[in-house]
């Protein structure tokens, strides 16, 4: 019996350790939403997410969250005193959240309908993408999109008539560091 064993723990190959834990990627969000829970179901009913795990406070605050959307993971907590600011404290996000389907119409609907509002609509642009931005009712700005056919003539004329609102609108264009 004690072979036996000898040969089985051999035969055993230790656990290799990871060190970026399974299904992230290199870049992972983390969102500081006062409301964090609520923000979940709103993410599960936008965008479909799933979520992984959740750790609060005795009171319900949310210390820790995951929650996964397409093959992407976004972690989340609570604002606590001391830690990163809420965007609707700040008057808006500083970063958006970019968001790729299979088809972007249907989730773009289902963020509407889940109370997103549009910050610029959903439409074919001229690199090649139907891509729309939208703000979520906890301050976070999305992006989704999907690539779409064009041809190299038809992103051309799409961008030609796209820089024409700078020509417009010279204020809009960006400025160039010293």
């Amino acid at each position: 019996m004690v072979k036996k064993r000898a040969r089985t723990a051999r035969k055993m190959k230790p656990r290799r350790f990871e060190r970026v834990p399974n299904g992230f990627h290199s870049v992972t969000p983390y969102l500081a939403i006062n409301g964090a829970a609520l923000a979940i179901e709103w993410y599960k009913r936008a965008f479909g997410a799933r979520e992984l795990t959740r750790q609060t406070t005795p009171d319900g605050k949310l210390i820790h969250a995951r929650v996964k959307i397409g093959d992407s993971i976004v972690m989340l907590s609570d604002v606590f005193p001391g830690g990163q600011k809420d965007p609707l404290q700040l008057g808006g996000a500083s970063i958006t959240l970019h968001v790729y389907s299979n088809n972007v119409d249907a989730l773009w609907k289902r963020a509407i309908d889940a109370g997103a509002k549009v910050d610029m609509q959903l439409d074919d642009m001229f690199w090649g993408e139907r891509y729309g931005r939208l703000t979520d009712p906890f301050g976070h700005s999305w992006s989704l999109s999907m690539r779409v056919p064009m041809s190299r003539q038809q992103m051309k004329e799409q961008r030609t008539e796209a820089m024409k609102m700078f020509e417009q609108n010279p204020g809009n264009q960006a400025t160039k560091s010293p």
